[in-house]
């Protein structure tokens, strides 16, 4: 299995990265530093993270002992919803490079299609009409001038990547949303595929701190799965999600796990283990009920998915 994946601007993202959300300042630095010396070459970060100062400061490192150097890694990071205004773009990213001590991300995204009133993180309150072609053309730009190598999106429906496409002049090379043998995205995959937009899947396991409804890890399948081939329901979840086409981004702060999500390349799922996954219940469990209100701009989380949740 090719341990990378072939963007449409010919870039190779790794087919695995180290997701940071949730990673807790203190101890993800120290997460980065064992994942990129275990073989990890993608890191996955974010402005709202609150933790990309710290993993500044680990990929420094990483760069001092010459354990690899900054082209050897593919790094991540997203526009937060409050500067969507188009002069907000580049002066985030600006903040973005600075605290990771890098000239430029191998890619970035626009975190959600959904805006917030500047200098505010979240509520729903704080949702206002957003202008994705304007947001758009500044990420361009940032494209345009190297500072980011790639541009793209992250919890696009295929209604807002279609809306996205019929006006950029650069089109975004990835869509990064949940993933999983839970939520299987068929449509959205089938989407991409015909328009050469990469997917990459936060929550690869089902994020089962946070869900327990629909527990990834747990699921009959995914177990009877990983008993059979003597892996860990986690190797089963990411090789799944790597034989279907996209690239995963296990977060985890525990060495002996980061190290297990990497054994992901010299096995595969025989097929007709693979066909069993057709058959299980889908559940999103990223719902986004968090930008909703009924008297707000967004009153359910069927509007936030343009009904894209079944």
């Amino acid at each position: 299995m090719a341990r990378h994946f072939v963007l449409n601007t010919g870039a190779k993202i790794p087919s695995v990265g180290l997701g940071t959300w949730q990673a807790e300042p203190g101890v993800v630095g120290d997460a980065i530093y064992v994942a990129v010396k275990a073989g990890y070459r993608h890191i996955d970060c974010a402005q709202i993270y609150g933790n990309e100062k710290e993993i500044g400061f680990a990929l420094k490192k990483v760069f001092d002992e010459g354990i690899v150097s900054r082209k050897d890694l593919f790094i991540t990071s997203k526009l937060w919803n409050s500067s969507h205004a188009p002069e907000d773009v580049p002066v985030a990213l600006d903040s973005t490079l600075q605290d990771l001590q890098t000239d430029y991300v191998d890619l970035y995204l626009v975190h959600w299609p959904i805006r917030l009133k500047k200098g505010s993180r979240f509520g729903p309150e704080n949702v206002i009409p957003s202008d994705i072609p304007a947001t758009w053309a500044a990420m361009e730009s940032l494209y345009d001038s190297g500072k980011a190598r790639a541009i793209g999106v992250s919890n696009f429906s295929t209604k807002k990547l279609e809306e996205l496409l019929a006006v950029a002049r650069v089109p975004p090379a990835a869509n990064q949303v949940e993933c999983h043998p839970v939520w299987q995205q068929a449509k959205l995959r089938d989407f991409f595929a015909s328009k050469g937009i990469h997917l990459s899947a936060y929550s690869p396991l089902g994020s089962p701190a946070m869900f327990k409804a629909g527990n990834v890890l747990q699921h009959p399948v995914v177990v009877s799965t990983a008993e059979k081939l003597g892996k860990t329901p986690g190797q089963v979840a990411l090789r799944w999600g790597i034989q279907t086409g996209y690239s995963v981004l296990p977060k985890s702060t525990n060495e002996e796990r980061i190290r297990a999500n990497l054994d992901v390349y010299d096995w595969s799922i025989p097929s007709d283990l693979f066909a069993s996954f057709c058959e299980i219940e889908q559940v999103k469990l990223v719902r986004g009920a968090f930008w909703t209100h009924p008297e707000g701009l967004l009153k359910s989380v069927e509007e936030v998915w343009d009904g894209e949740i079944v």
